[in-house]
Protein backbone atom coordinates (compact mmCIF):
# COMPACT_ATOMS: atom_id res chain seq x y z
CA UNK A 1 0.00 0.00 0.00
CA UNK A 2 1.10 3.22 -0.78
CA UNK A 3 1.40 6.14 1.72
CA UNK A 4 1.57 10.05 1.11
CA UNK A 5 0.87 13.12 2.57
CA UNK A 6 -2.61 14.00 2.35
CA UNK A 7 -1.98 18.23 1.39
CA UNK A 8 -5.67 19.08 0.50
CA UNK A 9 -9.23 17.75 0.29
CA UNK A 10 -10.23 16.03 -2.73
CA UNK A 11 -13.02 17.48 -5.34
CA UNK A 12 -13.06 14.47 -7.64
CA UNK A 13 -13.56 11.42 -7.62
CA UNK A 14 -12.74 9.38 -11.10
CA UNK A 15 -14.05 5.91 -11.31
CA UNK A 16 -13.21 3.01 -14.04
CA UNK A 17 -15.82 0.63 -14.36
CA UNK A 18 -15.01 -2.72 -15.52
CA UNK A 19 -13.51 -4.55 -11.99
CA UNK A 20 -14.67 -1.50 -10.01
CA UNK A 21 -18.40 -0.48 -10.51
CA UNK A 22 -18.55 -4.10 -12.42
CA UNK A 23 -17.38 -7.77 -11.60
CA UNK A 24 -14.81 -7.19 -14.39
CA UNK A 25 -15.86 -9.89 -16.06
CA UNK A 26 -17.27 -9.91 -19.69
CA UNK A 27 -20.01 -12.04 -20.27
CA UNK A 28 -20.18 -12.87 -24.56
CA UNK A 29 -22.44 -15.17 -26.77
CA UNK A 30 -22.03 -16.10 -30.11
CA UNK A 31 -23.36 -12.54 -30.80
CA UNK A 32 -20.91 -10.67 -28.84
CA UNK A 33 -20.71 -8.90 -25.70
CA UNK A 34 -23.92 -8.94 -24.17
CA UNK A 35 -24.31 -8.22 -20.43
CA UNK A 36 -22.27 -6.64 -17.24
CA UNK A 37 -22.65 -7.37 -13.95
CA UNK A 38 -23.04 -4.05 -11.84
CA UNK A 39 -22.54 -4.08 -8.48
CA UNK A 40 -25.99 -3.34 -5.60
CA UNK A 41 -25.26 0.10 -3.39
CA UNK A 42 -22.67 1.61 -5.61
CA UNK A 43 -25.24 4.03 -7.24
CA UNK A 44 -26.26 5.17 -3.52
CA UNK A 45 -23.47 6.08 -1.99
CA UNK A 46 -21.95 7.97 -5.21
CA UNK A 47 -25.43 9.61 -5.09
CA UNK A 48 -24.33 10.76 -1.56
CA UNK A 49 -20.42 11.52 -2.00
CA UNK A 50 -21.50 13.69 -4.90
CA UNK A 51 -22.47 16.28 -2.34
CA UNK A 52 -18.83 16.16 -1.42
CA UNK A 53 -17.00 15.20 -4.72
CA UNK A 54 -17.51 15.91 -8.35
CA UNK A 55 -17.65 12.07 -9.30
CA UNK A 56 -16.08 11.30 -13.00
CA UNK A 57 -16.76 7.41 -14.79
CA UNK A 58 -14.17 6.32 -17.46
CA UNK A 59 -14.16 2.97 -19.57
CA UNK A 60 -11.60 1.93 -22.03
CA UNK A 61 -14.14 -1.06 -23.33
CA UNK A 62 -15.82 0.23 -26.66
CA UNK A 63 -17.35 -2.66 -27.39
CA UNK A 64 -18.99 -2.59 -24.28
CA UNK A 65 -19.87 0.99 -24.41
CA UNK A 66 -23.39 0.61 -24.69
CA UNK A 67 -24.01 -1.12 -21.79
CA UNK A 68 -21.93 1.14 -19.86
CA UNK A 69 -23.43 4.09 -21.14
CA UNK A 70 -27.48 2.94 -20.85
CA UNK A 71 -26.08 2.09 -17.03
CA UNK A 72 -23.83 5.35 -15.95
CA UNK A 73 -25.32 8.25 -18.24
CA UNK A 74 -28.96 7.10 -18.52
CA UNK A 75 -29.89 5.23 -15.43
CA UNK A 76 -27.25 6.45 -12.92
CA UNK A 77 -26.51 10.26 -13.89
CA UNK A 78 -23.21 10.61 -14.11
CA UNK A 79 -20.53 11.26 -17.23
CA UNK A 80 -18.96 8.99 -18.43
CA UNK A 81 -15.89 9.56 -20.74
CA UNK A 82 -14.04 6.68 -23.54
CA UNK A 83 -10.69 6.94 -21.90
CA UNK A 84 -7.84 4.21 -23.13
CA UNK A 85 -5.72 2.82 -19.98
CA UNK A 86 -2.57 4.07 -20.55
CA UNK A 87 -3.49 7.55 -21.49
CA UNK A 88 -5.94 7.78 -18.73
CA UNK A 89 -3.59 9.87 -16.17
CA UNK A 90 -2.81 12.61 -18.83
CA UNK A 91 -6.37 12.47 -19.73
CA UNK A 92 -7.10 13.55 -15.88
CA UNK A 93 -4.36 16.08 -15.73
CA UNK A 94 -5.72 17.59 -18.22
CA UNK A 95 -9.63 18.23 -16.97
CA UNK A 96 -8.80 18.16 -13.24
CA UNK A 97 -6.23 18.90 -10.52
CA UNK A 98 -4.23 15.80 -10.19
CA UNK A 99 -3.66 17.03 -6.12
CA UNK A 100 -7.52 17.02 -5.58
CA UNK A 101 -8.27 14.12 -7.10
CA UNK A 102 -9.42 10.37 -6.06
CA UNK A 103 -9.29 7.60 -8.28
CA UNK A 104 -9.96 3.97 -8.22
CA UNK A 105 -9.31 1.29 -10.43
CA UNK A 106 -8.17 -2.33 -10.87
CA UNK A 107 -5.88 -3.06 -14.03
CA UNK A 108 -2.77 -3.78 -14.56
CA UNK A 109 -1.57 0.11 -15.65
CA UNK A 110 -4.07 1.67 -13.19
CA UNK A 111 -0.80 2.15 -10.83
CA UNK A 112 0.70 4.62 -13.32
CA UNK A 113 -2.76 6.86 -12.39
CA UNK A 114 -1.72 6.04 -8.87
CA UNK A 115 1.42 7.57 -8.63
CA UNK A 116 -0.11 11.18 -9.83
CA UNK A 117 -3.55 11.40 -8.23
CA UNK A 118 -3.59 12.67 -4.53
CA UNK A 119 -5.47 9.07 -3.50
CA UNK A 120 -5.93 5.82 -4.86
CA UNK A 121 -8.18 3.33 -3.97
CA UNK A 122 -8.27 -0.34 -5.26
CA UNK A 123 -11.36 -3.17 -5.04
CA UNK A 124 -10.36 -6.07 -3.28
CA UNK A 125 -9.89 -8.31 -6.37
CA UNK A 126 -7.28 -6.04 -8.14
CA UNK A 127 -4.53 -7.34 -9.62
CA UNK A 128 -1.99 -7.62 -6.76
CA UNK A 129 0.62 -5.19 -8.12
CA UNK A 130 -2.21 -2.51 -8.09
CA UNK A 131 -3.04 -3.00 -4.95
CA UNK A 132 0.40 -2.88 -3.37
CA UNK A 133 0.08 0.44 -5.24
CA UNK A 134 -2.97 1.64 -3.64
CA UNK A 135 -3.40 4.29 -0.79
CA UNK A 136 -6.33 2.22 0.13
CA UNK A 137 -8.01 -1.14 -0.95
CA UNK A 138 -11.78 -2.28 0.08
CA UNK A 139 -12.56 -5.55 1.38
CA UNK A 140 -15.24 -5.61 -1.11
CA UNK A 141 -14.58 -6.83 -4.71
CA UNK A 142 -15.51 -5.07 -7.79
CA UNK A 143 -19.27 -5.18 -8.87
CA UNK A 144 -20.08 -6.37 -5.08
CA UNK A 145 -20.01 -2.98 -3.25
CA UNK A 146 -16.49 -1.80 -3.43
CA UNK A 147 -17.39 1.32 -4.96
CA UNK A 148 -19.72 1.39 -1.55
CA UNK A 149 -16.93 0.79 0.56
CA UNK A 150 -14.55 3.26 -0.94
CA UNK A 151 -17.16 6.37 -0.64
CA UNK A 152 -17.91 5.07 2.86
CA UNK A 153 -13.96 5.40 3.88
CA UNK A 154 -13.73 8.70 1.65
CA UNK A 155 -16.29 10.26 3.73
CA UNK A 156 -14.66 9.51 6.76
CA UNK A 157 -11.37 9.85 5.88
CA UNK A 158 -11.38 13.05 4.13
CA UNK A 159 -14.75 14.76 5.53
CA UNK A 160 -15.42 13.71 8.91
CA UNK A 161 -18.57 11.64 8.29
CA UNK A 162 -18.87 8.52 9.74
CA UNK A 163 -20.69 5.64 9.14
CA UNK A 164 -23.71 5.68 11.17
CA UNK A 165 -23.68 9.76 10.28
CA UNK A 166 -23.92 8.35 6.44
CA UNK A 167 -26.45 6.08 6.98
CA UNK A 168 -28.81 8.13 9.12
CA UNK A 169 -28.24 11.14 6.06
CA UNK A 170 -29.01 8.47 3.98
CA UNK A 171 -32.20 7.52 4.78
CA UNK A 172 -33.42 10.90 5.94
Amino acid sequence: MRFNKIKSIPKNFILDVDGVLTDGKFYYTENGKKLKVFGVDDHDALKYINKFLLIHIVTADTSGYDITRRRIIEEMNFPLSLVPVKERAAWISERFSLSETIYMGDGIFDPLVFSKVMYSIAPANAIKGTKSKANFVTKSKGGERAVAEACIHIIKKFFGVNQKEFYKSINE
